[in-house]
Protein backbone atom coordinates (compact mmCIF):
# COMPACT_ATOMS: atom_id res chain seq x y z
CA UNK A 1 0.00 0.00 0.00
CA UNK A 2 1.59 3.44 -1.04
CA UNK A 3 2.36 5.88 1.77
CA UNK A 4 0.19 8.93 0.03
CA UNK A 5 -3.18 6.58 0.07
CA UNK A 6 -2.28 5.31 3.84
CA UNK A 7 -2.14 9.60 5.10
CA UNK A 8 -5.00 10.26 3.06
CA UNK A 9 -6.91 7.48 5.41
CA UNK A 10 -5.43 8.80 8.33
CA UNK A 11 -6.73 12.22 7.64
CA UNK A 12 -10.05 10.84 6.44
CA UNK A 13 -10.49 9.03 9.91
CA UNK A 14 -9.23 11.40 12.32
CA UNK A 15 -11.92 13.63 10.56
CA UNK A 16 -14.63 11.07 10.93
CA UNK A 17 -14.05 10.63 14.40
CA UNK A 18 -13.23 13.88 16.05
CA UNK A 19 -17.23 14.76 14.39
CA UNK A 20 -19.08 14.49 17.62
CA UNK A 21 -21.39 12.16 17.21
CA UNK A 22 -23.26 8.91 18.96
CA UNK A 23 -20.40 7.10 20.39
CA UNK A 24 -18.82 10.97 21.49
CA UNK A 25 -22.03 11.52 23.67
CA UNK A 26 -22.06 7.82 24.92
CA UNK A 27 -18.26 8.43 25.81
CA UNK A 28 -19.23 11.62 27.59
CA UNK A 29 -21.85 10.37 29.10
CA UNK A 30 -19.79 7.73 31.29
CA UNK A 31 -17.37 10.33 31.50
CA UNK A 32 -19.37 12.60 33.63
CA UNK A 33 -21.12 9.83 35.48
CA UNK A 34 -18.14 8.64 36.58
CA UNK A 35 -14.98 9.73 35.64
CA UNK A 36 -12.28 9.45 33.14
CA UNK A 37 -12.01 6.08 33.79
CA UNK A 38 -15.08 5.02 33.24
CA UNK A 39 -15.48 7.32 29.91
CA UNK A 40 -11.68 5.07 29.31
CA UNK A 41 -13.88 2.16 29.49
CA UNK A 42 -16.72 3.04 27.36
CA UNK A 43 -14.02 3.85 24.22
CA UNK A 44 -12.09 1.01 24.88
CA UNK A 45 -15.42 -1.04 24.54
CA UNK A 46 -16.30 0.88 21.35
CA UNK A 47 -13.03 0.25 20.09
CA UNK A 48 -13.27 -3.75 20.35
CA UNK A 49 -16.35 -3.32 18.60
CA UNK A 50 -15.00 -1.57 15.92
CA UNK A 51 -12.01 -4.44 15.72
CA UNK A 52 -15.70 -7.16 15.08
CA UNK A 53 -16.35 -4.95 12.38
CA UNK A 54 -13.31 -4.45 10.67
CA UNK A 55 -12.51 -8.23 10.30
CA UNK A 56 -16.25 -8.87 8.98
CA UNK A 57 -15.57 -5.93 6.73
CA UNK A 58 -12.41 -7.32 5.16
CA UNK A 59 -13.79 -10.92 4.65
CA UNK A 60 -17.18 -9.55 3.20
CA UNK A 61 -15.33 -7.12 1.09
CA UNK A 62 -12.44 -9.50 -0.09
CA UNK A 63 -14.98 -12.11 -1.06
CA UNK A 64 -16.68 -9.36 -3.35
CA UNK A 65 -13.49 -8.19 -4.53
CA UNK A 66 -12.57 -11.56 -5.90
CA UNK A 67 -16.57 -12.45 -7.09
CA UNK A 68 -16.75 -9.20 -9.10
CA UNK A 69 -14.79 -6.67 -10.06
CA UNK A 70 -18.00 -4.63 -11.07
CA UNK A 71 -19.53 -4.80 -7.79
CA UNK A 72 -16.67 -3.94 -5.99
CA UNK A 73 -16.55 -0.77 -8.03
CA UNK A 74 -20.07 -0.30 -7.23
CA UNK A 75 -19.65 -0.48 -3.63
CA UNK A 76 -17.05 2.23 -4.13
CA UNK A 77 -19.31 4.54 -5.71
CA UNK A 78 -21.81 3.53 -3.23
CA UNK A 79 -19.80 4.70 -0.33
CA UNK A 80 -18.89 7.87 -2.10
CA UNK A 81 -22.95 8.85 -2.16
CA UNK A 82 -22.72 8.15 1.55
CA UNK A 83 -19.30 10.30 2.65
CA UNK A 84 -20.73 12.88 0.64
CA UNK A 85 -23.93 12.68 2.47
CA UNK A 86 -21.95 12.38 5.67
CA UNK A 87 -20.56 15.82 4.74
CA UNK A 88 -23.65 17.78 4.06
CA UNK A 89 -25.51 16.65 6.94
CA UNK A 90 -22.23 18.13 8.53
CA UNK A 91 -22.13 21.51 7.05
CA UNK A 92 -26.05 21.69 7.62
CA UNK A 93 -25.55 21.23 11.51
CA UNK A 94 -22.77 23.77 11.18
CA UNK A 95 -24.53 26.18 9.58
CA UNK A 96 -27.71 25.51 12.01
CA UNK A 97 -25.75 25.81 14.85
CA UNK A 98 -26.65 22.98 16.35
CA UNK A 99 -24.25 21.19 18.81
CA UNK A 100 -24.57 17.17 19.22
CA UNK A 101 -22.47 17.86 22.58
CA UNK A 102 -25.98 16.83 24.80
CA UNK A 103 -26.15 14.52 26.79
CA UNK A 104 -29.17 11.81 27.43
CA UNK A 105 -29.34 10.26 30.94
CA UNK A 106 -30.68 7.13 29.46
CA UNK A 107 -27.73 6.34 26.97
CA UNK A 108 -25.01 5.42 29.82
CA UNK A 109 -25.40 3.15 33.08
CA UNK A 110 -23.00 2.78 35.88
CA UNK A 111 -22.25 -0.98 35.59
CA UNK A 112 -20.21 -3.23 33.21
CA UNK A 113 -19.15 -0.31 31.04
CA UNK A 114 -16.88 -1.86 29.07
CA UNK A 115 -19.17 -4.57 28.38
CA UNK A 116 -21.81 -2.25 27.01
CA UNK A 117 -19.37 -0.37 25.04
CA UNK A 118 -18.63 -4.00 22.88
CA UNK A 119 -22.24 -4.21 22.73
CA UNK A 120 -23.35 -1.14 21.87
CA UNK A 121 -20.59 -0.79 18.83
CA UNK A 122 -21.05 -4.46 17.72
CA UNK A 123 -25.05 -4.17 17.42
CA UNK A 124 -25.06 -0.63 15.38
CA UNK A 125 -25.84 -1.01 11.74
CA UNK A 126 -24.66 2.11 11.22
CA UNK A 127 -21.30 1.16 11.99
CA UNK A 128 -21.17 -1.70 9.77
CA UNK A 129 -22.25 -0.08 7.17
CA UNK A 130 -19.62 3.04 7.40
CA UNK A 131 -16.66 0.37 7.15
CA UNK A 132 -18.27 -1.48 4.10
CA UNK A 133 -19.08 1.73 2.83
CA UNK A 134 -15.56 3.64 3.80
CA UNK A 135 -12.71 1.08 3.77
CA UNK A 136 -13.07 0.19 0.02
CA UNK A 137 -12.47 3.78 -1.25
CA UNK A 138 -8.40 3.37 -0.14
CA UNK A 139 -8.44 0.03 -1.87
CA UNK A 140 -5.76 -0.82 -5.24
CA UNK A 141 -6.72 -3.48 -6.79
CA UNK A 142 -3.51 -3.07 -9.06
CA UNK A 143 -1.23 -3.44 -6.23
CA UNK A 144 0.94 -6.72 -5.33
CA UNK A 145 -0.38 -6.85 -1.56
CA UNK A 146 -4.00 -8.74 -1.67
CA UNK A 147 -7.26 -7.02 -1.07
CA UNK A 148 -7.29 -8.69 1.91
CA UNK A 149 -4.13 -7.31 3.27
CA UNK A 150 -4.87 -4.07 2.58
CA UNK A 151 -8.64 -4.05 4.19
CA UNK A 152 -7.02 -5.41 7.39
CA UNK A 153 -4.08 -2.50 7.33
CA UNK A 154 -6.57 0.13 6.64
CA UNK A 155 -9.11 -1.54 9.19
CA UNK A 156 -6.35 -1.67 12.32
CA UNK A 157 -5.53 1.87 11.55
CA UNK A 158 -8.98 2.89 11.56
CA UNK A 159 -9.60 1.20 14.65
CA UNK A 160 -6.70 2.50 16.34
CA UNK A 161 -7.36 5.92 15.34
CA UNK A 162 -10.96 5.84 16.70
CA UNK A 163 -9.85 4.22 20.10
CA UNK A 164 -7.45 7.18 20.10
CA UNK A 165 -10.20 9.93 19.28
CA UNK A 166 -12.76 8.58 21.53
CA UNK A 167 -9.54 8.56 24.16
CA UNK A 168 -9.09 11.74 24.42
CA UNK A 169 -12.67 12.93 24.25
CA UNK A 170 -12.89 10.66 27.53
CA UNK A 171 -9.82 12.36 29.18
CA UNK A 172 -11.26 15.87 28.20
CA UNK A 173 -15.24 14.98 29.03
CA UNK A 174 -15.51 17.60 31.85
CA UNK A 175 -13.94 19.88 29.93
CA UNK A 176 -15.85 19.98 26.59
CA UNK A 177 -19.28 20.43 28.35
CA UNK A 178 -18.31 22.38 31.06
CA UNK A 179 -16.72 24.90 29.23
CA UNK A 180 -19.43 27.37 27.46
CA UNK A 181 -17.05 27.17 24.29
CA UNK A 182 -18.43 23.43 23.42
CA UNK A 183 -21.12 24.15 21.02
CA UNK A 184 -18.71 26.17 19.22
CA UNK A 185 -16.33 23.61 19.31
CA UNK A 186 -18.60 20.98 18.26
CA UNK A 187 -19.71 23.64 15.48
CA UNK A 188 -16.21 24.14 14.01
CA UNK A 189 -15.14 20.54 13.78
CA UNK A 190 -18.39 19.92 12.00
CA UNK A 191 -17.88 22.96 9.66
CA UNK A 192 -14.12 21.68 8.84
CA UNK A 193 -15.11 17.89 8.24
CA UNK A 194 -18.07 18.36 6.59
CA UNK A 195 -15.49 20.30 3.68
CA UNK A 196 -13.31 17.45 3.78
CA UNK A 197 -15.71 14.45 3.15
CA UNK A 198 -17.31 16.64 0.20
CA UNK A 199 -14.02 16.47 -0.98
CA UNK A 200 -12.67 13.26 -0.49
CA UNK A 201 -16.18 11.97 -2.04
CA UNK A 202 -15.76 14.11 -4.74
CA UNK A 203 -11.60 12.74 -5.55
CA UNK A 204 -13.15 9.35 -5.08
CA UNK A 205 -15.99 10.11 -7.77
CA UNK A 206 -14.01 11.29 -10.18
CA UNK A 207 -10.55 9.65 -9.39
CA UNK A 208 -9.69 7.39 -12.71
CA UNK A 209 -7.33 5.07 -10.56
CA UNK A 210 -8.48 2.78 -8.31
CA UNK A 211 -7.36 4.33 -5.15
CA UNK A 212 -9.80 6.62 -3.15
Amino acid sequence: MELHTLLLFALASLTLNLIPGPDVVYILSNTMKGKASAGTQAALGLGVGYLFHTVAAVFGLSALILSSAYAFMVVKYLGAAYLLYLGICALRSFARGESKLALDDSQAGNQNIFRQGVIVSILNPKVAMFFLSFLPQFIDTSLASSPTHQLLILGVVFCGLATLCNGVYAMLGSWVLGSPQASRFSRAIEGVSGLLLIGLAAKIAFSKNNVG
